[in-house]
């Protein structure tokens, strides 16, 4: 995607061959920043305090880390205690997990001397795998798109609503469930995207809706609560949603209030799903409810909300009284009877056991 005339990714190697540049996504929309990050413990900051977040990103960010570290020790210990020291900073997304875990089963085997190389070798191809997953899924939920379009009079736009933000930023490019609305409208497809704010870190406020401004889609913010007013007045065709971790039976755990948005879909018929690389799949995990852990922030992301005053000086105010303690759930589990379908890389999914291994028989 562009910011102005350029061209971004989230995440690329910097300039030196040993660090690697972000999007500080903390300063979104007032403000473009790019970190860089040198050392682990910048890459563990970056992932817990959310400069970067999307699980595929996390994901990436975390593979890095592991490459950054082979260059200041490869040894064992180091390796070791990198996979620990990342593994804990976000417990809900799989795909830190599973790139950590790729990290390790590729470095263990291979004498010191030979790690580092193959370790920023790696990172970087699951860097460019990523773009590839999410270009394959912005295909697969262009299918949709387009029938839906099909269905509707001439002209008119499809309207779609989304939760948090599962676009680029979210992804090394393209995004997960922004990636088909884009690719729509490089068809010519007209579409309008209602944003959901997406309380507490209004993570579509702030940068769903800054990426689709950036690409020229038209778009609408709304409040988390309008969604289901919206859905019984006719006024979405299809919510598309992202997911940090996804069962093996199509259990969906996204951003917090993605599970209501699901109840509203179903209540009054609109197609709800849910676009996903592979690596969030999984595999080990039957049963959502009970089975994923849920992260737990800090009660200040519901009491604070940082924003732009009329002067231009980007503040942090509060929203509740002093003594009022605040919970802060990050994420809900949507069951998958409520799940349309999973727009994966392979094709679109039922979401069941069986509907994942049809494309994916190798699991």
């Amino acid at each position: 995607m562009n910011v102005g005339d350029r061209h971004y990714r989230t995440i690329w190697l910097n300039e030196d061959g040993r660090s690697v540049d972000i999007i500080d996504q903390r300063w979104l929309p007032h403000e473009f920043r790019i970190v860089t990050l040198r050392m682990v413990e910048d890459v563990a900051t970056a992932i817990r305090d959310m400069w970067v977040r999307g699980a595929p990103l996390i994901g990436v960010t975390a593979a890095y880390g592991m490459a950054i570290a082979m260059a200041a020790d490869p040894s064992d210990a180091s390796l070791d205690a990198t996979w620990e020291k990342l593994h804990a900073t976000r417990p809900t997304a799989i795909n830190l997990r599973w790139a950590l875990d790729e990290m390790r089963r590729l470095l263990k085997p291979l004498a010191e001397d030979r790690r580092v190389s193959a370790a920023y070798s790696r990172a970087a191809e699951i860097a460019d795998e990523d773009v590839e997953l999410n270009r394959a899924i912005g295909e697969n939920g262009l299918a949709i798109i387009r029938e839906i379009a099909a269905g509707k009079k001439p002209g008119k736009p499809v309207n779609i609503l989304t939760h948090c933000n599962a676009g680029w930023l979210a992804t090394v490019d393209y995004g997960t469930a922004t990636a088909p609305i884009y690719l729509a409208m490089e068809a010519g497809i007209p579409v309008h995207v209602y944003v959901d704010e997406t309380r507490p870190r209004n993570q579509g406020a702030q940068l769903t809706a800054w990426e689709m401004a950036g690409h020229g889609v038209p778009h609408t913010l709304i409040v988390d609560n309008a969604g289901g007013h919206l859905m019984q007045r006719g006024e979405v065709d299809m919510v598309i949603v992202g997911t940090d971790r996804t069962t093996a039976n199509g259990d969906v755990c996204n951003k917090i209030g993605t599970y209501l948005k699901a109840l509203a879909a179903k209540d009054n018929g609109v197609p709800f799903y849910v676009a996903l690389p592979s690596p969030t799949i999984d595999w080990t995990v039957s049963d959502g409810l009970k089975e994923i852990p849920i992260e737990e922030r800090s009660g200040d992301e519901v009491s604070l909300v940082w924003g732009r005053t009329a002067s231009g000086e980007i503040a942090q105010v509060r929203v509740s009284p002093d003594a009022t303690p605040a919970g802060n759930p990050a994420f809900d589990v949507t069951p998958a009877r409520l799940v349309t379908g999973l727009i994966t890389e392979r094709g679109v999914a039922e979401a069941s056991n069986p509907g994942l291994k049809k494309l994916f028989p190798e699991r």
